[in-house]
């Protein structure tokens, strides 16, 4: 698509800002009412009792797979420019972050992006939660953690492996690619026609997933006609909360781009599509350990988000859209945490910690 006749009426960073922004309020309001959330198909899976929430996550899963992989086989996006696959990434990071990235989700109730989700639902403990989230994350890249992840990153990086991109290393075609993001496509319908999930709640996770090579394309539009140097990217939110928080407490001048919109823009589709549905409703803590364990999580997750150079829904999805080597690691690492985090706190309470959205038990 040509964007000239926008460019030649909007400045290229206030076009990348709103287009982040109607990014993430698609992204907001499918998630909102498909109840989208790792945390909660991780949990249903290390259970063995699947329900809504797996069938969700795969089906948007594997809508972003097989979306960003037809874009980049019909040549709109340029996967090869993204920092995932342009630059060295950590793959020890990855893993670590990974691991603490999945025990902090369970400790919060939900990952990044659910947090803000809930967030603008009226949730405050997940409001906190993100705030959180977010100072630890700008500590991690920028303040007193950011030696303590870089030392932790630099133990192994994809310089050691030849290169971040699964699809070189394995040899694999665009069409084998297609094929095996249509075979996450259908475990998602599979699951989804067990539990008999709704139709509108498996469109919304299509919706949310669809998001993802949306905004791939977007940005990849833009680097090939803006003047300026334009960063090929997806959907992610470690770094753009981090960015968010500073902008809001801060405001370094002229720095409106892709990220920046991003945020805000998923909190007012969340809060529009519970608004339009009556799901709007204040939640608190319940108590002090009950509040103990959210702040720890989101402390794991901001660090842990960082260190893995993206959160569930930046590395675990939009990166694995690309076939980035650390994504995957970090996918399957956030699911092995969170099982075995689930189980550690089952031993110690007798029950399963409740799902995201479901009422909080006291602590």
């Amino acid at each position: 698509m040509d964007l000239t006749f926008l460019l030649d009426r909007v400045s290229e960073p206030w076009l990348l800002a709103v287009g982040g922004l109607l990014v993430g309020v698609l992204f907001g309001a499918f998630a909102q009412q498909s109840r989208f959330c790792l945390r909660a198909a991780s949990l249903e899976f290390s259970r063995g009792a699947p329900k809504d929430r797996l069938p969700v996550w795969l089906f948007a899963f594997s809508s972003a797979l097989l979306g960003t992989q037809v874009l980049i086989a019909l040549g709109e996006v340029q996967s090869n420019e993204a920092r995932q696959l342009a630059s060295p990434q950590s793959l020890s990071g990855a893993l670590l972050g990974g691991l603490m990235f999945g025990t902090g989700m369970v400790l919060a109730r939900g990952c990044a992006s659910r947090l803000l989700v809930l967030s603008a639902t009226g949730n405050l403990r997940a409001l906190l939660s993100g705030l959180v989230f977010a100072v630890v994350a700008q500590a991690s890249l920028r303040g007193m953690l950011a030696p303590v992840r870089e030392g932790l990153a630099g133990l192994w990086t994809t310089g050691d492996i030849g290169g971040n991109d699964l699809t070189a290393h394995l040899g694999l075609t665009p069409a084998m690619t297609i094929a095996f993001a249509a075979l996450w496509s259908m475990a998602g319908l599979f699951f989804a026609w067990r539990a008999r999930v709704a139709l509108w709640q498996m469109v919304a996770a299509a919706g949310a997933g669809l998001a993802i090579p949306l905004a791939w394309w977007f940005t990849s539009a833009m680097a090939r006609q803006a003047f300026d140097p334009v960063q090929v990217e997806g959907v992610t939110f470690t770094g753009p909360s981090a960015d968010t928080l500073m902008l809001v407490l801060s405001p370094p001048g002229d720095v409106l781009d892709f990220d920046i919109g991003l945020v805000p823009g998923v909190f007012l589709g969340s809060f529009l599509a519970a608004l339009l549905t009556r799901e709007l409703s204040l939640q608190g803590f319940e108590g002090g350990k009950s509040m103990a364990r959210y702040l720890t999580g989101a402390t794991l997750m901001g660090f842990g988000g960082m260190l893995a150079g993206g959160c569930a829904v930046g590395a675990g999805i939009t990166g694995a859209s690309i076939f980035a080597v650390t994504a995957w690691i970090t996918l399957t690492a956030i699911w092995l945490s969170s099982g075995v985090t689930d189980r550690l706190l089952t031993g110690m309470t007798d029950a399963h910690p409740p799902m995201a959205g479901e009422p909080e038990q006291a602590r």
